[in-house]
């Protein structure tokens, strides 16, 4: 599948390995980490960014695809929907079926609250399931959740709110145990115990893994255990406008069923909003190692409702995504192939950096060597670097990636490449959303009354940065605990005459602003197509 000329590159990088192999390239120091971020990461690229004109972050920055939507009106503005025809009325309403969703589904359950899950494709069809590398959680000896926190708070530039991070840190060995009593077939020993590994960014080994199918294998359980439940799943199916009542508390949402274009009206007490990722949003042109479905829609919806954002300039671009061959771009390698050995190199078989380095590092090290240092391998779709997987099988013995990571082995044997023979060409691809709306410790936004929010689409618990292994757990810390809490809230809630009074307001002030994009959000999905508008 190589073609000549990366080939010829293919004998450098084999013809330093053994050199390399007896290495570690020293780590950057602090300055040095910032200023190559200023210089290459994308979060940094003034031009890519546009000031938010009206709402809760008036006057900041977030990236201008993202400023579009919130900039755009409500579809309900001219579809006209009847709030007095209630077809779904429950205590709990989830908006999302990935694994935030269905781990606060079963916990609202559990409570003895009547809960349903609204989700635009299929309960399961999530960035959960794309997640690969494996869970963080300090639940070994030489380790201890004081020791996640420091990583975590230091990898996400010490922009994470405590109160956030404390809370993922502390329940993150009891997350490993809800997951293992399951049903999730963790990595073990012979004796039982849990293998891990390290990440970028940690000082322990506390990576739990499931070979490299670990969000869908914790995506398999979760589903299977609201599906058991009998938990209601309207599927696809968008959640397009949160409802309000006349006291300014959520009361529900107005759904859009994707496959006949009918609208139906959910009453709720409570509101939990797990909606994901942005990834599908391609910011600067980049491609995505997300689902079809990640559109930011969760940060629309909450935003238009009232509820601000937090961080919401900044994404990750995760270092390692596929820059050939063409037909799987952008696709995720996961950070676990560097976890095990292998190591990051440029077209001349040079080591430039210590794979280890914490994603944006790592992803701006790349940047910089395939443009103004001129070290990429070019490929159809651009440039890349070389992942050395045949590191892995020479460190770990051979078998070693057949055993480890599996669905990469398969994925690129697909197209003709053994990576336990050859190295991989890889590029930063849109990764995760590390900005969303802003939370309390409990799980509720800081304005609107009886809304939670639950897993990507939440803003502060990583900081500016996220480390590996640290959203498959904050799905399930973080959707845990919506559940409980949205089930114990419902059980005091009265719900007034619903309305939809505050999209059209925001369209005034749209309005009085001199917005108009022409456009209407949440987007929903993804325009590929050249004739859709």
């Amino acid at each position: 599948m190589f073609t000549p000329e990366m080939m010829e590159s293919v004998k450098k990088v084999e013809a330093t390995r053994e050199a390399r192999m007896g290495m570690e390239p020293r780590r950057m120091t602090a300055e040095e980490k910032d200023q190559l971020l200023k210089a290459y990461h994308p979060d940094y690229k003034e031009n890519a960014f546009e000031e938010i004109k009206i709402g809760p972050n008036k006057g900041e920055k977030a990236p201008a695809e993202l400023v579009n939507l919130l900039h755009s009106n409500s579809r309900l503005l001219t579809d006209k929907v009847d709030l007095s025809k209630v077809d779904y009325d429950v205590d709990v309403l989830i908006i999302g079926g990935g694994g935030a969703g269905s781990s606060a589904a079963i916990e609202a359950h559990e409570a003895g609250a009547n809960v349903m899950i609204v989700t635009k494709l299929r309960i399961g069809d999530a960035n959960t399931m794309m997640a690969e590398g494996g869970i963080q959680a300090a639940d070994k000896e030489n380790d201890s959740p004081v020791q996640h926190y420091l990583d975590a708070f230091g990898g996400g530039h010490f922009a994470a709110r405590p109160e956030l991070l404390r809370r993922l840190v502390m329940e993150a060995p009891d997350a490993i145990k809800w997951l293992n009593e399951l049903g999730v077939m963790f990595d073990k020993d012979a004796e039982g115990n849990m293998i891990t590994t390290h990440g970028g960014g940690t000082s322990r080994k506390r990576m739990h893994a499931c070979k490299d199918y670990s969000g869908a294998e914790i995506m398999r359980t979760l589903r299977d255990e609201v599906l058991n439940r009998q938990i209601p799943v309207v599927e696809f199916t968008s959640a397009v406008e949160l409802i309000k009542d006349e006291k300014g508390q959520v009361a529900g949402a107005v759904l859009l069923n994707m496959e006949t274009g009918d609208y139906m009206v959910a009453k709720a007490k409570t509101v939990v909003i797990a909606t994901g990722g942005a990834g599908r949003m391609h910011y600067q042109g980049f491609p995505t190692s997300n689902h079809y479905g990640a559109t930011a829609d969760g940060l629309i919806l909450g935003y238009r409702a009232g509820a601000p954002l937090l961080y919401q300039d900044t994404i990750q671009y995760h270092p390692t995504g596929v820059a050939f061959p063409s037909q799987i771009f952008g696709a995720l390698v996961t950070e676990k192939v560097r976890s095990l050995g292998a190591m990051l190199v440029n077209k001349d078989g040079e080591a430039f950096m210590h794979p280890l380095e914490t994603r944006d590092v790592a992803a701006a090290s790349i940047i910089r060597e395939c443009s103004d240092r001129g070290k990429g391998v070019d490929t159809p779709l651009g440039s890349g670097v070389w992942l050395d997987t045949p590191m892995i099988e020479k460190l770990g013995g051979e078998g070693t990636i057949e055993k480890r990571i599996p669905a990469m082995l398969r994925m690129y044997m697909n197209y003709g490449i053994d990576m336990r023979k050859l190295p991989i060409l890889v590029y930063p691809t849109l990764h995760y959303q590390n900005g969303g709306l802003e939370i309390g410790g409990d799980g509720f936004t800081k304005v609107i009354d009886n809304l939670l929010v639950a897993g990507e689409a939440v803003g502060g618990i990583h900081g500016r940065n996220r480390l590996m292994g640290n959203s498959l757990l904050d799905i399930i810390v973080f959707g845990r605990n919506a559940g409980k809490a949205a089930a114990a809230k419902a059980k005091n809630i009265e719900i007034g005459a619903l309305t939809l009074k505050h999209i059209e307001d925001y369209a005034a002030e749209l309005e009085k602003a001199g917005i108009a994009t022409g456009d209407v959000s949440p987007l929903l999905l993804p325009k590929y197509a050249r004739h859709e508008r």
